[in-house]
């Protein structure tokens, strides 16, 4: 059996109970060593085989999965974060769908989660934003043409870039030129979680100087939008006591 698990977003404590008893489990273990906290791998057991991703070819890591199962053990594949977002999972998923081999996915705390959290941040508040755009600008991966920033910038919405720090000047001007305005709010969180994390609050226009200042090249997301200021957004309707739910009456008129 492959169990495809989220290591988390940085912190080895934030991975799954699920996703620590694979890991506690697992006779081989292939992880993503240029963003996985290697303190994950203190869960494994002794005898467990240990290979790091990042020195590997898809083809590699593959072979490895073959060999384990012929073997009759049980193998982790663990990713960064929750692999559902850039994680490169389905190409491996085919493969091993092809070869008839069982595998399942235990998801894990993605980054755009422990960016929040670096913030205390709400991405979706009442009267600001209803919506999270998850993107990327394009660079040695391309993106499609339609999902380029500047159509997405036209919405407003709440942005979450993964990826793109290297390229923050040019992802200042699409935002712009997209409908942000320079004094938008912004900010960069770098290594979400982990015990070295930061978080840069700037705005749209000032995205490249702020991460020039605090020497943010990588391992960053970016956030756009007002909700990263949470000012000037409506109370919830939820817990409104002049509102009626499901689960109860309102008490008081509007």
């Amino acid at each position: 059996m492959i169990h495809f698990v989220g290591a988390g977003s940085g912190a080895a404590d934030l991975i799954t109970v699920r996703g620590r008893k694979f890991l506690e489990e697992a006779d081989v273990i292939i992880y993503a060593g240029s963003l996985v906290n290697p303190e994950l791998l203190n869960y494994a057991k002794e005898a467990c085989k240990i290979y790091d991703s990042a020195k590997m070819t898809l083809e590699e890591v593959l072979d490895v999965m073959r060999q384990a199962e012929k073997d009759g053990q049980t193998t982790v594949r663990l990713h960064t974060g929750d692999p559902c977002i850039y994680g490169a999972i389905r190409e491996q998923m085919d493969v091993l769908d092809a070869e008839n081999i069982s595998y399942d996915y235990c998801p894990g705390v993605s980054s755009f989660c422990g960016a929040a959290s670096a913030l205390n941040m709400e991405y979706t508040l009442p009267g600001v934003s209803q919506s999270v755009i998850i993107t990327r600008m394009a660079g040695r991966t391309p993106v499609p043409e339609k999902e380029e920033i500047t159509s997405f910038a036209a919405h407003q919405a709440t942005m979450v870039i993964f990826l793109s720090t290297g390229m923050a000047e040019k992802l200042s001007k699409r935002l712009i030129a997209g409908g942000y305005s320079e004094n938008t709010p912004a900010a960069i969180v770098y290594k979400a979680t982990w015990e070295d994390e930061k978080a840069v609050i700037c705005t749209v226009g000032t995205l490249a100087k702020a991460a020039e200042e605090n020497n943010i090249t990588k391992t960053a997301l970016m956030i756009i939008g007002d909700a990263v200021t949470h000012s000037h957004y409506e109370r919830s309707e939820l817990y409104n006591p002049a509102f009626t739910t499901e689960f109860r009456q309102a008490t008081k008129e509007r």
